[in-house]
């Protein structure tokens, strides 16, 4: 294996009062992350392009070196399920999310409180499949709130969603309902959406008073009464292929994108949400992936030239609003997966890459166009804009030799150890600047 790419998804933060004025990031205790850092480079990576507020598929698909018009949210979703598509079927990604009626249309919460649990939502889900429409479909529940729906059939994607947090590289505010709109007049695109309004009225009238939800609102929890769709695409992806790569996913965004691409998938069932700690939830989730990355790296090290590892959990409390939440996330993956790695990656020559996929700074609740740090540990002694110096071993022990020839006494030793891995320090590390598609090719990943 030459290289192992870690993705933190919405890894990038701003300064927090409650943090001290500072991100999660920098708070955090992450001595292995900083290991990497201290013997390698940092900079910073705009995942599409300078004051692009990218989605999640938007800034993975740009970060791998595709452009933005050869996917869609909704078919990447739908291929990390077991649906079976065809060409002409429109897909689409979906939250269980809570109105207070279609008449008012004020969107409570967009993620029904993230207290939904596998088992309603897997009840909910063989409910809505039960509604008539003139025409097949599928709805398969995925992930605490997500969800995908594929319309079988001949299909026109020039339309929008019934939600678009975000277009065209901005944030739009969702608070109220909307319709699918088409973009054209034409006659295919006017049908689906009449067909796709129909089945949004008609599921909120399953959802609204479905016993699910008549237990939720008795327990004084959000009702999971409304869909949220976005990302409506008919054409199968047409994305660049990444043979020598695994990837370890399990979230069905980056399991349809790493299909798509080619690679080789290793995942696993998440943990199921069976109570009302979604973070409770997250945490076992946190343990499956660390855990399960590190088998998969062992057992495969020689069978591939490159490993993609993302890991969802860390965007989650950025949009919650929840610093120390992330700073706790970090700090577990660093004295668990990135422990290992730091055992792993330095004695058989392999390369590590840290970054993140979109900043989801706490204080915002959302994606910004801020950068994310980039870490880059390359096996070689790291360079520095003020001094160049090397590392060897006397015994098990690293020894800096500095410009001047005196010694350093060890990987303890602050002179070593002094380059954190954080927004800050990332922005002047001397890898720089990189934008969205040229981010493989500058860490060295594409030979």
């Amino acid at each position: 294996m030459k290289g192992i790419l870690v993705i933190l998804d919405g890894l990038g933060d701003l300064p927090h009062r409650q943090l001290g004025g500072k991100t999660p990031l920098e708070v955090a205790e992450t001595p292995n992350l900083d290991f990497f850092a201290n013997r390698g480079e940092m900079g910073y990576l705009y995942p599409v392009k300078p004051s692009f507020v990218p989605e999640s598929d938007e800034a993975i698909v740009s970060i791998f070196g595709n452009e933005q018009i050869d996917s869609t949210r909704g078919q990447l979703e739908a291929r990390g399920t077991d649906l079976k598509l065809t060409r002409g079927d429109l897909a689409l990604r979906v939250n269980f999310a809570t109105v207070d009626s279609l008449k008012e249309g004020n969107i409570i919460d967009r993620r029904a409180g993230r207290t939904l649990t596998t088992s309603e939502a897997e009840e909910l889900s063989n409910a809505l499949n039960e509604i008539k429409l003139s025409c097949k479909f599928s709805f398969e529940a995925t992930i605490q709130h997500r969800a995908v729906f594929v319309l079988r059939g001949g299909w026109s994607d020039n339309i929008t969603g019934n939600e678009t947090p975000y277009s065209k590289g901005r944030v739009k505010g969702v608070d109220k309902i909307s319709n699918f709109k088409v973009f054209d007049d034409e006659e295919n695109a006017l049908y689906t959406v009449n067909v796709l309004n129909e089945f949004i009225e008609k599921a909120y009238e399953v959802l609204n008073n479905h016993p699910v939800n008549e237990r939720r609102k008795k327990s004084g929890l959000l009702p999971a009464n409304y869909l949220l769709m976005r990302g409506p695409g008919i054409e199968p992806p047409k994305l660049k292929f990444y043979k020598k790569w695994l990837s370890v996913s399990y979230m069905p965004l980056e399991i349809g994108f790493s299909r798509v691409s080619g690679m080789k998938v290793f995942s696993f069932d998440y943990p199921k949400l069976k109570n009302l700690d979604s973070y409770e939830n997250l945490k076992e989730g946190l343990k499956k992936v660390a855990s399960f990355s590190t088998k998969v790296l062992r057992k495969n090290k020689k069978k591939y030239d490159y490993a993609y590892i993302h890991i969802k959990e860390t965007d989650i409390p950025g949009h919650d609003n929840k610093p120390v939440e992330k700073k706790l996330m970090l700090e577990y993956l660093d004295s668990t997966l990135f422990k290992f790695l730091r055992n792993f990656a330095p004695p058989n020559g392999i390369k590590l890459a840290v970054t993140g996929d979109h900043s989801t700074p706490c204080k915002l609740k959302a994606h910004s166009a801020d950068p994310v740090p980039v870490l880059l540990y390359n096996d070689k002694p790291p360079k520095r804009k003020d001094r160049f110096f090397s590392m060897f071993k006397i015994g098990n022990q690293e020894v800096e030799l500095k410009v001047d020839g005196s010694k350093a006494s060890g990987t303890g030793n602050k002179n070593i150890d002094s380059e954190k891995f954080c927004e800050k320090n990332a922005r002047r590390g001397t890898l720089g600047r990189i934008v969205g598609g040229e981010f493989l090719e500058r860490i060295g990943f594409l030979k």
